[in-house]
């Protein structure tokens, strides 16, 4: 019927989860809530990173709005972002964005004194809280100096020069500045649903099925070694490319296999910047969508309101 609707339950399964990347099926949805949620990831997620650098002393290559943006792309552990105080809305501070309940203070000094060079890296800025520190991306197991050991390089320091600085940071979201996106990489892909029809492939020789097989630029068929027969090794590699439907087509097959995408089921991959977890990520993009979808939801209640009751209505909102 037009203009029905119905609710849905979506459900999610977790297929592979480490600290900075999530695989999961998200299904019973539609392709408008899965890109809500992709966006959300992406551009709505609160983290923590440097907004404000007060320069004291700068000797080096870099001029001080070098560093500057460079010290504002250092990820930050941002497990607190969440219950942090946006600058702009807090009353602690009018608005100045530098009390403890909405910033953190960064000092870095660090000067070259031998005639070899000294790199500033990350490691080098001390945190007045201990939950928001730069992200290390060592593995502290492994027992080798490696670069990603010794932090993400700032700037790079000779004999004589030296950097001092004070830097503030600020919770954001990665809609104002990339800089506070935690995400490195969010896709979700329709799971395909192939279907090979047996009976038309029977009638292929042995070299027309290698043939076929091979057409996929991508691993999704092979050939069992046993019974010779054509066999789905992994659908989700397929790309919706076409290339193996095309090549049925050539070889005057035409519905030899035929693939679909199910419209209410996704896979999403997921990497973080390593700010905040990747499943902390997914969790937290749930929530905002559903603050957002409350907000509309409140947002209906008042139009209707105001239907109803007209200009009284506005008036007891203050409008």
């Amino acid at each position: 019927m037009e203009g029905a609707s119905y609710q849905r339950f979506p459900k999610v399964k977790i297929r592979e989860l480490k600290d900075d990347y999530c695989k999961f099926e998200l299904r019973d949805t539609d392709a408008s809530m899965a890109n809500a949620l992709r966006r959300v990831m992406i551009a709505e997620v609160p983290t923590i990173a440097i907004d404000l650098v007060e320069i004291e002393v700068n000797s080096s290559v870099l001029n001080d709005e070098f560093i500057a943006h460079r010290l504002g792309l250092i990820p930050l552990t941002s497990d607190r972002a969440m219950s942090m105080r946006f600058s702009r809305d807090c009353d602690a501070c009018d608005g100045d964005g530098q009390c403890e309940f909405c910033s953190v203070e960064f000092h870095l000094r660090a000067k070259c004194i031998n005639d070899q060079t000294l790199d500033v890296t990350s490691k080098d800025l001390y945190s007045s809280d201990h939950t928001v520190v730069p992200v290390d991306f060592s593995d502290s197991g492994s027992g080798i100096d490696t670069p990603e050991q010794r932090g993400i390089i700032i700037v790079k320091l000779r004999r004589g020069q030296e950097l001092r600085l004070r830097a503030i940071a600020r919770k954001g979201i990665g809609k104002d500045h990339a800089k506070w996106s935690p995400a490195a990489t969010v896709t979700f892909m329709y799971e395909p649903d192939i279907h090979i029809n047996e009976d038309m492939m029977e009638t292929l020789t042995l070299e027309e099925k290698i043939s076929w097989v091979e057409s996929s630029p991508t691993k999704v068929f092979d050939i069992d070694p046993t019974t010779q027969q054509v066999v789905i090794v992994d659908p989700e590699a397929y790309t919706y490319d076409d290339e193996v439907i095309k090549k049925a087509e050539a070889m005057g097959k035409p519905g030899l296999v035929e693939i679909y995408a199910k419209e209410d089921s996704f896979i999403f991959t997921v990497e973080s910047s390593g700010a905040v977890k990747a499943s902390q990520l997914v969790l937290n993009a749930m929530e905002i969508l559903k603050q957002k979808l409350d907000a509309v939801r409140l947002s209906e209640d008042t139009v209707e309101a105001d239907e109803q009751f007209g200009e009284l209505g506005a008036h007891m909102r203050g409008g």
